[in-house]
């Protein structure tokens, strides 16, 4: 069995972070492949190493002195390693680093250093092999991943051996480093995942697994033990804060299972993603037909009304076509007989807005045309909304009852979520009643 392990930030903090580290790697034998961040804040008020890194590029593009930022980076790590009692020689490869800087280098290369120096010594304290990104991880001069390439390269090189691999960086055709977007770390390790075929993706961070809604609205949401892809994904494009796509894609396609844990209490089974569950009539009709609430504020709904609307040939066709001139994105399209909305995201729809308004009036000739704003979007999310019946009757009565103003419901052809518009000011109060309802 193998486990391919990324760890965060906030996981490598510290000298006493990267115990714990060391600990959960070594409770099981099939961990094998870590994946780490540059060291994260150790409190509130601490710097993100890969933050002070950046900023040494930007000091050094104005021709201002960085010495007091790159000896805040160089300390960070000499002070992990001297607590942890290692002999990790980094003083000559931060001086060359330090060189290299007065001569030029690129934004990717300075930043990737903060993870290249936290893996040195995690490599270090575990016993295991070091393996730089450089070495597996392709990119494209497009800045795509040749995962066909990097896979290949992993397997030749990672191939009996436990390693340590820093995340966020790879290495470009020319031989230049190339960077992920920030948070990148949870793709290489995905992407490692993958390469070798695991059993299991651990993502070890600061929370143990997400949660059914956000803390901030509802005080001490449930855990989600688990959860498919598809319902991931769902709570995503809704709002909710989880994975970056580029996250959870490497594994799905090789239906590796993935697992948010807390490197803080190890002992907490965190949430784990897969493609499907093996889930029982039973457990299927028992407990909670929701798995996560998410939404959020800040959408326009167009209305036109005209006679016959829904049956003129082509008319909701012409309509998409004008927006899609000013590059407005469609959420969503509730329809009634004689009236179509559309549902816009208010910020980026914006600029052009009323130059497409003035289009539909020409192209279209509504009988009726006009916007209102502040609407918010509320969904919730569950594969076993499916065996309820009545689920979205359920729901839609809950809000009534709560005096809750629906402007819009629509649910997905596979019933994994169902969406309510409702005023901004209710926002709140919708997703506590959701899960006062229907989770508690």
């Amino acid at each position: 069995m193998l486990k391919v392990l990324k760890f965060g930030g906030s996981s490598m903090a510290d000298a006493q972070q990267l115990s714990k580290v060391r600990s959960i790697v070594e409770s099981d034998p099939s961990r094998r492949v870590v994946v780490v961040s540059a060291a994260g804040k150790r409190f509130k008020n601490d710097h993100k190493i890969t933050d002070l890194l950046y900023l040494c590029h930007a000091h050094l593009q104005y021709g201002v002195s960085c010495d007091a930022v790159f000896d805040m980076v160089r300390s960070r790590y000499l002070e992990i390693r001297d607590e942890l009692g290692l002999s990790t020689p980094l003083e000559q490869e931060f001086d060359a680093l330090r060189q290299k800087m007065d001569k030029g280098i690129s934004a990717d290369e300075l930043v990737s250093r903060g993870e290249y120096f936290a893996a040195r010594l995690m490599a270090d304290y575990l016993g295991f092999d070091f393996l730089d990104s450089t070495m597996w991880l392709h990119f494209r001069m497009d800045g795509t991943v040749d995962q066909e390439v990097s896979y290949q390269a992993l397997q030749r090189a990672a191939s009996g051996r436990r390693v340590v691999i820093p995340g966020f960086y790879g290495v470009l055709p020319d031989g230049s480093i190339h960077t992920f977007s920030r948070g990148g770390s949870d793709i290489t390790g995905a992407l490692a995942a993958a390469a070798l075929d695991a059993d299991v993706y651990e993502n070890w961070t600061d929370v143990s697994g997400f949660l059914m809604a956000d803390p901030k609205i509802v005080p001490d949401p449930r855990p989600i033990e688990r959860i498919t892809y598809a319902e991931l994904r769902e709570l995503s494009y809704i709002g909710a804060q989880v994975l970056h796509e580029g996250t959870v894609s490497p594994v799905r396609e090789k239906n590796i299972p993935l697992n948010i844990r807390n490197t803080n209490q190890p002992e907490h089974p965190g949430t784990m993603i897969r493609e499907t569950f093996d889930d029982t009539e039973a457990e299927k009709l028992s407990g909670s037909m929701i798995t996560g609430i998410a939404g959020k504020k800040g959408f326009s709904v167009i209305t036109l009304t005209k006679n016959g609307m829904s049956s003129e040939l082509g008319a909701i066709r012409r309509i998409l076509e004008i927006l899609e001139r000013y590059h407005i994105n469609v959420e969503y399209i509730p329809s009634g007989i004689d009236s179509v909305s559309l549902v816009v995201e208010t910020a980026k729809a914006a600029p052009y807005l009323y130059q497409a308004l003035g289009d539909m009036e020409k192209e279209i000739k509504p009988d009726g045309l006009h916007v209102t704003d502040g609407m918010a979007v509320v969904a919730a999310v569950g594969r076993k909304m499916a065996f309820q019946p009545g689920s979205s009757g359920k729901i839609f009565g809950k809000l009534g009852e709560n005096g809750i103003n629906i402007r819009m419901i629509t649910q997905g052809p596979e019933e994994l979520n169902i969406i309510v518009g409702v005023d901004s000011t209710d926002f709140e109060k919708a997703i506590r009643v959701l899960y006062n309802s229907f989770v508690k």
